[in-house]
């Protein structure tokens, strides 16, 4: 793995000034920011993430603060020990090597740039596990605060991460590999089965594809690509399209029209048929059919799976309508009635509240960061045709590779996509019964009926229409 350091935030300086002994961040807050290959093989934090984790050189900063045409940030360096997870927090000692106190830069720019960070970073309590040089940054803060340079010095070179500690390897329970149909359907009457749980399936052409609505996904450095234009995506299709989504009752309902539409959400599709994701694991154009494909299979506990219009999917569905700095300002450490007295709680409330005015003020932190499965009503062909239900993300909220409390995971890694294809094609699974539109079926029929090419004109044949 490249050189990478731990990188500490909060938003209040009292947590980064002075002595510090100990660091406490929230459950929800790990790993933002941070690569999903390795967020991935720490998320678990077991006892080999924790051994990585305390290898690592520690930068611990305050998030950043504007005074006039000056910017500053608090910041320390050290290491970390006795790292302890908990449910809702992960609690760590801290022992500090270097404290270079406040420390200004000429604009917000400069100061991402000493970390590699964005301004989005700089404004957010997180912790993260940055790719980079630790001596890069020490070399950089020297440069602003050269009476420490020999404090570095002492110091020397952080300790290097040994071959013997690495992250983890990712967690995931591959039931086997399938090349047909009926190999498939093997692999999965011989996996476990379980009491008080329904079965759902989702189909992945590229088998390193990440089970991660589109909402949330990141880029390659850790980046979120949409999540803080959560609430702007959502109310410019409504305005553009304003009609479209008269007939939606719920939040959860608009949602669901979004994703259908092809709009960033937290919701990711899944369905009860696993014929219809192993469809979707074959299905690549031609260049990649090689690439192997993947179905994925959740095991949900029933009390997991809820209807359109429960209250819990209100609430995780409403968080949609907060902006990105209401949603910094959740905090899902705190008790029920804490909770609903803050700021943020209220104004999630009033969002509920205009779909269901009866609705109390009364909402669960535990409920607002889980993940739950709902079953929507099904309003159009597509829904219907694919068996379709969602899983639905909730504040902060992450599947582990091998599952979480309630929804266990399990994989089948999809080869011969191309045969798999016809197979599905003669039991009627394909473009036209999968994707149901007038457009997808004229293009299976197409497809279907096309005469083969004579060899004799296959280099001299005209384009067509």
């Amino acid at each position: 793995m490249t050189e990478s350091f731990n990188y500490i935030s909060f938003g209040n300086w009292g947590y980064v000034e002075g002595d510090v002994d100990v660091v406490t961040m929230g459950r929800g807050r790990m790993f933002e920011y941070t690569p999903s290959d390795t967020e991935k093989r720490l998320e678990s934090l077991d006892s080999t993430a924790i051994a990585f984790l305390e290898t690592l050189p520690t930068f611990l900063c305050s998030e950043i603060k504007s005074a006039g045409d000056v910017v500053s940030m608090l910041i320390k360096y050290g290491r970390i020990s006795d790292i302890a997870p908990s449910r809702k927090e992960v609690s760590t000692t801290f022992e500090t090597l270097i404290d270079f106190g406040e420390v200004a830069f000429d604009d917000i720019e400069t100061a991402a740039s000493m970390f590699g960070a964005d301004r989005f970073q700089l404004h957010r309590t997180h912790w993260a596990v940055r790719k980079g040089d630790a001596r890069e940054v020490l070399a950089r803060l020297v440069n602003l605060k050269p009476d420490l340079a020999h404090l570095i010095m002492e110091q020397g070179a952080p300790a290097a991460v040994g071959a013997e500690i690495q992250p983890p390897p990712r967690d995931k329970k591959i039931l086997g590999v399938a090349d047909s149909v009926a190999s498939f359907l093997q692999l999965l009457y011989g996996s476990p089965a379980k009491a008080t749980t329904e079965t759902f399936f989702r189909g992945h052409s590229d088998a390193g594809y990440e089970l991660t609505p589109s909402l949330l996904r990141k880029w390659d450095n850790g980046d979120w690509q949409f999540m803080p234009s959560e609430d702007r995506l959502c109310k410019e299709l409504l305005i553009a399209h304003y009609d479209e989504f008269q007939g939606d009752q719920y939040c959860f309902d608009r949602l669901v029209r979004m994703q259908h539409y092809g709009l960033p959400t937290r919701l990711l599709d899944i369905s009860s048929n696993p014929l219809v994701a192993l469809f979707f694991a074959c299905s690549s154009r031609p260049e990649q059919l090689d690439i192997e494909g993947e179905v994925i299979a959740f095991q949900v506990s029933s009390d997991r799976v809820k209807y359109y219009d429960s209250d819990t999917v209100s609430c995780l569905s409403n968080l949609s309508n907060l902006t990105y700095a209401q949603k910094n300002e959740i905090d899902l450490t705190l008790d029920r009635e804490p909770f609903n007295q803050t700021e943020v709680a209220s104004k999630l409330l009033h969002h509920i509240k205009s779909e269901k005015g009866f609705f109390e003020g009364r909402i669960v932190p535990d409920h607002l960061g889980s993940i739950i499965c709902v079953k929507a009503k099904r309003t159009n062909t597509r829904i219907k045709s694919q068996a379709g239900a969602f899983l639905l993300f909730g504040h902060e909220a992450a599947l582990p590779d091998a599952g979480q409390d309630g929804i266990e995971i399990f994989r089948v890694t999809i080869q011969n996509k191309a045969d798999i294809l016809d197979q599905l094609d003669r039991i009627n699974i394909n473009a036209t019964t999968v994707y149901p539109s007038i457009d997808q079926t004229a293009v299976h029929l197409r497809d279907l009926h096309q005469s083969p090419r004579p060899p004799s004109t296959a280099s001299s044949a005209a384009p067509g229409r």
